[in-house]
């Protein structure tokens, strides 16, 4: 048996093979271009890779088009966390020397040694890795649109609180297109003050409201004209040119933002798994979309619900020695899962009889809000496996039936 290590870069890659007995076989440097990659390949073929005989390949990362190279054809893939593999380098030496050769050996023997103890990269279909893609850039679009949200939020409490207070009564206010364009034609406290209704509803109607726009027109007017205290005009001035040059930001930020959540969920509903997955209390195209990135449509990912439920963090963990006896939640954790689990359960306490019931039960048996939504989800995840495995839509009954039976 060989066993590959690469230790990647930006520029270029290390390469080790070793055998079983963990006798060196062969080492090089490549660089990162399609003349290196092939480079690669005719290296692993020199040492009987092949369709049939796939020499499984170690390296610190699971993304990038080396290992979207390495991982065709049935080749297996692991991607060992940099700092385990740190550990792993400690075992050969106590100088703690370093060299990107030697990570490679490293990587290589770990392989050898550890194999079965680490899990491959996942084989996912290619709709569910685009997937994937789609809804994390959507997640990390939805981050930085809050993240420039709190900004503008940050500024304007500095020299413009009448803005804050006219747009209190909307939901995510400075993310609302109102709100953007009414702060785009008065920057500055001063200029708000001088807006007339009619440049208020002329405001609202571009930005698409179509109810109601007189009446709340008249209720911004009244706010922006109330007494606030004010920054010297030159600083005032300054800030509003900085407020304007963060509402494009945000605009940018938003616009992405709506355009990837599209883009996820067409690209959601058409992978086989969707129908399984909306069919879950809760559950809708953009947190089903989240969902299956996290999860992926590969069966033998996980051995059972156990191992989904401890890759979610949804279940416990026991820390146990001598007489020290402890159990908590899990900190080590797919956080982008994770969240969505919190969403997901909370969700469905207003969709499902039987969920609303077994969370009541905990809160009932002592658990706070966020432990009763963790208990919840790691019940409702154990059902997503086992719907997935089979194939069969979310049913009611089954899910819940005692806590149905009591809710009657």
């Amino acid at each position: 048996m060989i066993y590959c290590g690469v230790d990647w870069a930006e520029t270029h890659h290390d390469v080790a093979l070793v055998n079983d007995a963990g006798d060196l076989l062969a080492k090089r440097r490549i660089m990162d271009d399609a003349e290196g990659y092939q480079i690669l390949m005719d290296l692993l073929a020199d040492h009987g890779d092949s369709s049939d005989a796939r020499i499984p390949v170690c390296i610190e990362t699971s993304r990038g088009l080396l290992v979207a190279l390495l991982n065709q054809g049935g080749r297996q893939v692991y991607a060992i966390n940099p700092m385990a593999a740190s550990r792993y380098r400690d075992r050969h030496g106590v100088s703690r020397k370093k060299s990107d050769p030697g990570d490679a050996l490293v990587l290589a023997n770990i392989l050898r040694t550890d194999r079965h103890v680490h899990r491959s990269i996942p084989a996912d279909t290619p709709q569910a890795r685009a997937v994937t893609v789609l809804a994390r850039a959507q997640q990390d679009a939805l981050w930085n649109r809050q993240q420039m949200s709190n900004q503008i939020r940050s500024l304007l409490r500095e020299f413009y609180p009448a803005a804050l207070d006219a747009f209190a009564t909307w939901q995510n206010p400075l993310c609302r297109p109102e709100a953007r364009e009414i702060l785009r034609v008065a920057p500055t406290p001063a200029k708000a003050a001088k807006l007339t209704k009619a440049q208020l509803c002329a405001a609202l109607r571009r930005a698409g409201r179509v109810r109601g726009v007189e009446a709340e027109a008249d209720r911004i007017k009244g706010v922006l004209r109330g007494a606030y205290v004010h920054q010297p005009p030159e600083i005032e001035t300054a800030m509003g040119a900085q407020l304007l040059g963060l509402l494009r930001q945000l605009d940018a930020a938003c616009i992405a933002a709506d355009d990837l959540a599209a883009q996820a969920e067409d690209a959601f509903r058409i992978h086989p798994d969707s129908k399984v997955l909306l069919s879950f209390p809760g559950i809708g195209p953009q947190l089903g979309a989240r969902i299956l990135a996290e999860v992926g449509d590969d069966r033998t990912r996980f051995a059972d619900a156990r191992a989904l439920k401890a890759y979610a963090g949804s279940a416990p963990i026991t820390r146990a020695s001598g007489k020290k006896h402890h159990v908590g939640r899990r900190m080590i954790k797919n956080d982008r899962l994770n969240h969505a689990g919190y969403l997901w359960a909370f969700a469905a306490l207003t969709k499902s009889e039987g969920a609303n019931a077994h969370y009541r039960a905990r809160r009932e048996r002592g658990d706070w809000h966020a432990a009763g939504l963790r208990h919840l989800f790691n019940r409702m995840i154990g059902q997503l496996y086992h719907c997935l495995q089979a194939g069969q839509l979310f049913e009611e009954h089954e899910a819940f039936p005692s806590s149905l039976r009591d809710a009657a």
